[in-house]
């Protein structure tokens, strides 16, 4: 038990899908955090249209889905023909979370999602009732390796929604072509520029608020070209 209120204390913003429903007490402070979960055992109880969606994002985190419903979706049905996730037919039993990483109770039944909530001694998240969990799911921008999370402690959701509308048209898919770009800048400036201090200047450089502002206004291509050509410069300078 007291593995899980630790839990509890370090709320995690990660997953990518929408903020739950209800409002949570103004007491929480939620710790914001973007966990790995490749490989690691997520287990969802429940196989309607809300479980849907929560595999769905599950899915593009690479985490290692279990189901546990004796109905499902036909989405879900698919899913597991094509064997991305595990379904086990039936409801759920006492032990079915014990080695899980992560576990999402989204039922329609609020006896069984407290029962699911109690005894998990991991990441947990009952949707819709902030009250049965230790971590809560923000509203999502996602422009390739760029996210975004707006959260409001569980307090409006729906702001949180009006607010990633009210943004989101400001970051376009250029962020994504670029953001690709400066992984494989940042990897060669690692590897190239020795000195620390110059390496800095250089990643701060083609991350500035001017190399936005040119992102914006120009495109991803010619903001690429000039990144390049700020790389290439320090690595001269770097050789002398």
């Amino acid at each position: 038990m007291q593995k899980k209120n630790s839990l509890r204390s370090t709320a995690s913003n990660a997953a990518i899908v929408q903020e739950s429903n209800h409002s949570t007490s103004l007491s929480v402070v939620y710790y914001p955090v973007f966990l790995n979960l490749e490989n690691k055992k997520a287990v969802v109880i429940g196989g309607g249209k809300v479980a849907e969606r929560k595999i769905l994002s599950l899915l593009k985190a690479k985490a290692d889905i279990t189901v546990i419903s004796p109905d499902i979706t036909a989405r879900i049905a698919r899913e597991k023909q094509k064997g991305t996730i595990k379904h086990i037919n039936r409801c759920y039993r006492n032990g079915d979370i014990t080695s899980a990483f992560l576990v999402i109770t989204a039922t329609d039944l609020p006896r069984l999602n407290k029962r699911v909530s109690v005894e998990a001694s991991c990441l947990v998240n009952a949707v819709d009732v902030p009250s049965l969990c230790n971590f809560i799911v923000p509203s999502v921008i996602q422009r390739g390796l760029l996210t975004i999370a707006i959260s409001t402690s569980g307090v409006s959701p729906a702001l949180s929604r009006s607010i990633r509308k009210e943004i989101e048209n400001s970051y376009g898919k250029e962020f994504s072509e670029y953001l690709k770009a400066l992984q494989g800048i940042r990897a060669e400036a690692i590897n190239v520029i020795a000195d620390q201090k110059q390496r800095g200047a250089l990643l701060k450089s083609v991350a500035s608020a001017g190399m936005i502002r040119m992102l914006r206004e120009k495109g991803a291509k010619e903001t690429r070209e000039k990144a390049k050509a700020l790389l290439k410069k320090s690595k001269n300078v770097s050789c002398r």
